[in-house]
């Protein structure tokens, strides 16, 4: 594994080459450039904060706005990773079939593609906290290091994702939309629009605890909206997902990596 890293390392500029290509290539001749991929995830939270914010028991627009935002944008940094891995090795097929490089270059191509948009779009979420509840903004300011290492560990997670997504596609063609099915229950099934509390006093606790992109939820909202770290259960928890997702992606590129070109 640690040899494999190191090639994953010893190619940086390869791979940090096609993510550049990839930001330029979407954003060419476009009037906001990166911009654009704001404007979903602003949007949706102001039509929920508009619509649907006193639903929830959240009238208070000014403390919903960055609960929605943050929560968005952290399910669409799972979602993407996942979608768009699903693509990810026939979309490289001309690089795999020249280039003698670890696959798990590509897929880093995809993740870190959808990371940056993910790392501006937690940029405009701390903004907002700064703005919208400034009574709240140096209490956050002073647990926003621990946001950090929530956020590499969040990047990793997404990667190993993205990897099981790559290699299951190549060998079933309906991954992806069977993926975008699975999101979208999941999007409702999350705690996104509304508080976690909501299903536990319903009796579905169940369903936070069957959901790994709930942990990550609570690693990066609670300390960068409220200012409260998260708990010792909630970064071990976050630990045993990744070991388990990331064990399980290095096992399967192991056992698949070198005869994925025949199935492409």
């Amino acid at each position: 594994m640690l040899n494999h890293l190191t090639t994953i390392w010893k190619y940086r500029h390869f791979w940090w080459s096609l993510v550049v290509m990839d930001l330029r290539t979407r954003y060419r001749r476009s009037a906001l450039g990166i911009g654009w991929s704001l404007m979903n995830p602003l949007l949706m939270t102001v039509v929920f904060c508009l619509v649907f914010g006193s639903w929830f028991g959240r009238s208070d627009w000014r403390s919903y706005g960055p609960y929605f935002l943050a929560g968005m944008v952290t399910f669409g940094f799972v979602r993407d990773s996942a979608l768009l891995g699903c693509a990810t090795f026939f979309r490289n097929e001309c690089y795999i079939r020249q280039c003698p490089v670890p696959l798990a270059v590509y897929t880093l191509r995809t993740v870190l593609g959808a990371g940056i948009h993910f790392i501006i779009a937690m940029a405009v979420v701390l903004a907002a906290v700064m703005v919208l509840t400034p009574q709240l903004a140096l209490v956050s300011l002073g647990t926003l290091w621990v946001v950090l290492p929530s956020i590499v560990m969040l990047f990793l997670f997404c990667w190993s994702v993205s990897i099981l997504a790559s290699f299951a596609t190549v060998y079933f063609q309906d991954t992806h939309q069977i993926l975008e099915v699975v999101f979208q229950v999941f999007f409702f099934l999350t705690p996104i629009m509304y508080p976690a509390e909501m299903l536990r006093e319903r009796g579905l606790n169940i369903l936070l605890q069957i959901n790994p992109v709930v942990t990550f939820f609570e690693m990066v909202r609670q300390p960068l909206l409220i200012g409260v770290m998260p708990t010792t259960w909630c970064m071990a928890k976050a630990c045993i997902i990744l070991t388990f997702f990331g064990g399980l992606a290095i096992a399967v590129t192991a056992k698949l990596e070198r005869r994925l070109i025949f199935h492409l």
